[in-house]
């Protein structure tokens, strides 16, 4: 998942308006009872900011994204731009799932460069890290389960009809001829960009030159084409040696936030940074260990995970679709197949170029202003990196299937197990270098760096807003440490973190997440989310002072061929 969307996600990954935060949960809670139809603006007409959004504007930061290819071969080099190219199907597939308005002729409505250059990263007219509150005139709300269900179709109504691939990751719900509800595969709905984007793939295979590599896109090719993508993901992780990746295809389930079941098109196309790859490859070993260790009842830790994941860095020098959607994710932790994790673990790919320009344009003049000057010094790269990191190695601890009978965590959660499952990462991958430091296996580590840049993330992570499972994650954590003494606000509006109660309080939230997990308790991630999900007024004043200071949000990247003289 992306820290993903990080998280990385977190994702993190792989980070609302500062000003003025409305994460609404008691409106939230009303749209969930049914889709929301969007109200277009009439075709041709203009389209115009909403008054107030004039600030939102500047929220990102355009950087761009480069990577050194000098041992790239000319073969290779020939190979990324056909990768580039499928990427850009997968853009356009994501489009039609956010949005029902076409793109160019969306976008040709808008007339201020600003504006479009927003709505462009937006993927339509509602600002992702606002809680998609809309920023144009003539649009209404989004719906809550973008372009996957119908957009008269209620909640009630999805759960009391019987069809086939209900609650399927590779379909879209439609209305047959009478008018009763059915699922179409993508191969179906979007033949036509799939069957290009998997020639693509096909030509980038004859041009790899590692064969599993080759061989992964060959069979992700045939499951664009197909909708069955599990063989593809367990060749994705028999790959060891390939200098280049790739992910692609409908992978996170973010984009329904109705029910959470439908995945959204998206790509990364990856340059392995080999030197940072061998740091980290001793600690996928230790995952067993660790989830033998983890502060739950033995029902909540049977499951152990794959013990074949690794870890690896990379330069990402492309994406598309829903990971290039408002927040950008700088770490990856897939596949998402339960199956697949728990015979053959994820992997988890780390994408330093985007985590450094994230920590240099961001993190960092987040500290000056939020962090206690005496702590300002522990806020560091490299433990926004390792904190990054074992946020998605989290990932695949604790359990993919209820303790009780109710099927998978992702499907007894529903649209709710994606923020959860962020803030388990998070939280989990603190509690596992804490660990690891203390059974000697971070022997540089000091924990004072790691919980100050985690403290510092949250501030950075929070700005992505309601609509964000990251964000979400950040703000039940924010509030849940606030409780427990984690930290201290000083009169002079800095945060000093208290390591002692910040150890205390990351390990029973973690016993927390875990359980409501292992329990599927759906009503109460419900009740979580509503308590503390949300931004209080003090921390709104606060976030709004980085605007006030010009820090962005998060970034914007310059990217494609040209740039990279492809």
């Amino acid at each position: 998942m992306n820290y993903n969307k990080i998280m990385l996600a977190l994702s993190l990954g792989g980070a609302l308006a500062l000003t003025a935060c409305k994460p609404a949960p008691e409106q939230k809670a009303e749209q969930q009872t049914a889709a929301v139809t969007e109200q277009a603006a009439p075709a041709g007409s203009a389209t115009a900011l909403v008054s107030g959004f004039e600030k939102r504007l500047d929220i990102y930061r355009t950087v761009d994204l480069t990577a050194d290819l000098s041992a790239v071969s000319a073969q290779h080099k020939q190979m990324l731009g056909k990768l580039i190219e499928a990427a850009e199907i997968m853009d356009q597939l994501f489009w039609k799932q956010a949005f029902s308005e076409d793109k160019q002729s969306f976008l040709a409505k808008i007339t201020d460069a600003k504006t479009k250059a927003f709505a462009d990263v937006n993927y339509g007219p509602w600002d992702r890290l606002q809680g998609d509150e809309v920023f144009l005139t003539g649009y209404a709300a989004k719906p809550l389960g973008a372009q996957f269900y119908p957009a008269d179709m209620s909640k009630e109504e999805f759960e009391k009809a019987d069809f086939a691939d209900k609650n399927g990751l590779y379909s879209i719900v439609q209305r047959d001829k009478d008018g009763k509800l059915v699922a179409v595969p993508y191969s179906q709905v979007y033949k036509t960009e799939l069957i290009a984007a998997a020639d693509l793939l096909k030509q980038a295979a004859a041009l790899s030159e590692d064969k599993d590599f080759a061989n992964y896109l060959t069979m992700r090719a045939e499951a664009l084409m197909t909708d069955k993508y599990q063989a593809s993901d367990f060749a994705w992780m028999a790959m060891k040696t390939n200098p280049i990746d790739l992910v692609i295809g409908p992978i996170e389930t973010y984009e329904d936030q109705l029910f959470g079941y439908r995945a959204a098109f998206e790509a990364y196309v990856l340059v392995k940074d080999l030197a940072w790859s061998e740091r980290l490859a001793k600690y996928a070993a230790t995952l067993p260990a660790l989830q033998k260790g983890l502060p739950v009842p033995e029902q909540y830790k049977t499951e152990s995970p794959g013990s074949d994941a690794d870890l690896n860095a990379y330069d990402v020098i492309y994406y598309a679709g829903h990971s290039n959607s408002g927040g950008k994710t700088i770490a990856i932790n897939l596949p998402n197949d339960e199956q697949v994790q728990l015979e053959k673990g994820t992997r988890r790919l780390q994408l330093k170029n985007a985590m450094q320009a994230k920590f240099e344009h961001i993190m960092s003049p987040i500290a000056d202003l939020l962090i206690a000057p005496s702590q300002r010094q522990h806020v560091t790269f490299d433990a926004f990196f390792n904190n990054v990191m074992f946020h998605e190695v989290a990932h695949g601890l604790g359990i993919k299937n209820t303790i009780n009978g109710k099927g998978t965590v992702r499907q007894s959660l529903k649209e709710l197990s994606g923020g959860l499952e962020e803030g388990k990462a998070d939280i989990l991958g603190l509690y596992m270098i804490s660990q690891l430091s203390e059974q000697g296996l971070l022997p540089d580590a000091k924990m004072e760096d790691f919980y100050t840049t985690f403290m510092a993330g949250i501030f950075r992570s929070v700005r992505f807003g309601a609509s964000s499972a990251h964000g979400k994650a950040n703000m039940v954590c924010f509030n849940y440490f606030a409780e427990q003494g984690a930290f201290v606000r000083n009169d002079d509006g800095t945060y000093q973190v208290d390591y002692v109660k910040m150890k205390q309080a990351m390990t029973s939230l973690s016993q927390l997440i875990l359980t409501l997990q292992g329990d599927g308790n759906y009503e109460g991630v419900a009740s979580l989310m509503a308590d503390k999900g949300v931004i209080k007024q003090q921390l709104a004043d606060d976030l709004a002072r980085l605007t006030t200071a010009n820090i962005p949000v998060d970034i914007i990247f310059n990217q494609g061929k040209g740039v990279l003289g492809l």
